[in-house]
């Protein structure tokens, strides 16, 4: 698309997608059942075997997928590897044509985004910073809430795209505001699964039920989208990862690290931090975050009594 053109995207421009974890594959094949001409790169080339089964193209490095497409997605894990496929020797630039579109959904910090902006800019790019919450069932449903920095226009011309990934789209203000506003999400979800986690060891040690727990808090003023979605896997003892331990310390300390800058204490981020280096002393950073449970409570550990919906057992 060049620089003369109109500023919206066509309804099914080629679009380029960049990492293929957990949500970045499910984000991907939403595109590409939406009919968007797809081609991928991933550090994994088995990562995209679906994605080829199901009719996207194969690249061989971001470069290629920034030549083939309109609209290029990142979804990374951290600022080094955005740096890395955006900024290096074989990265997105590096293929760039004027007129390009890079939307990086990646969590990474503010600084790195408005690094990432002020140099495509160079190349006739125009970047959005647009992190997502919601975890792997939104991204598999397509039910994300997305926030974007970067300018209106920008935005303007790819939210058809981002229609097809989520269900809310929250303007926030330019380069960077989309991963600020992606970290404050971080820490109000770190304090939910501290409440999650402590609430539910609460109840197992006085030997009540947890899916009758669940069913009655649910329902209430203590209701969270954590209490919701991840306390039903903390009573089937399941601990297997939609957002990673590991991942989520990574946000966490971006938090920690602009709250420094602004001299903003963080007293409970900071307490979580702590408990989910516990996990990873232990091994566990590639468990779901729903294992915080796990500091508090070992599974397996039940109260002496257990109560259940009809009274003591």
């Amino acid at each position: 698309m060049s620089e003369a053109e109109d500023s919206t995207v066509r309804p099914l421009a080629p679009v380029g997608w960049i990492g293929l974890g957990i949500m970045g594959r499910p984000m991907a094949a939403n595109l590409l059942r939406a009919g968007y001409p797809l081609t991928v790169f991933s550090r994994r080339r088995s990562s995209a075997d679906e994605l080829v089964a199901a009719g996207a193209v194969w690249a061989g490095s971001p470069a290629e997928v920034a030549a083939a497409s309109e609209v290029v997605f990142t979804m990374v894990t951290d600022s080094a590897a955005v740096e890395e496929v955006v900024l290096g020797r074989e990265g997105v630039l590096s293929g760039a044509h004027p007129g390009l579109i890079l939307v990086d959904m990646s969590t990474i910090a503010p600084a790195m985004s408005r690094k990432i902006a002020a140099e495509a800019q160079k190349r006739g790019v125009r970047c959005l910073d647009a992190p997502v919450s919601g975890g792997e069932k939104g991204a598999r449903e397509g039910t994300l809430s997305i926030m974007v920095g970067g300018d209106v226009e920008t935005l303007a011309a790819c939210r058809p795209l981002l229609e097809v990934l989520g269900k809310k789209i929250t303007y926030v203000g330019p380069a960077g505001a989309g991963q600020t506003l992606k970290l404050v999400n971080q820490v109000v979800c770190g304090l939910n699964l501290l409440a999650m986690a402590e609430g539910l060891a609460l109840a197992d040690r006085a030997g009540l039920d947890l899916k009758t727990v669940l069913e009655a808090i649910t329902g209430g003023a203590a209701s969270s989208w954590m209490l919701e979605n991840l306390g039903p896997k903390v009573a089937a003892g399941d601990f297997d990862p939609g957002f990673t331990v590991r991942l989520q310390q990574k946000d966490l300390r971006l938090a920690l690290e602009m709250a420094a800058e602004l001299a903003q204490p963080l007293p409970g981020t900071a307490l979580v931090h702590q408990l989910f280096r516990y996990l990873e002393a232990r091994g566990e950073s590639e468990e779901g975050t729903q294992a915080l449970y796990k500091v508090l409570r070992q599974p397996g550990l039940r109260g002496s009594t257990r109560i259940s919906a009809g009274g003591n057992e």
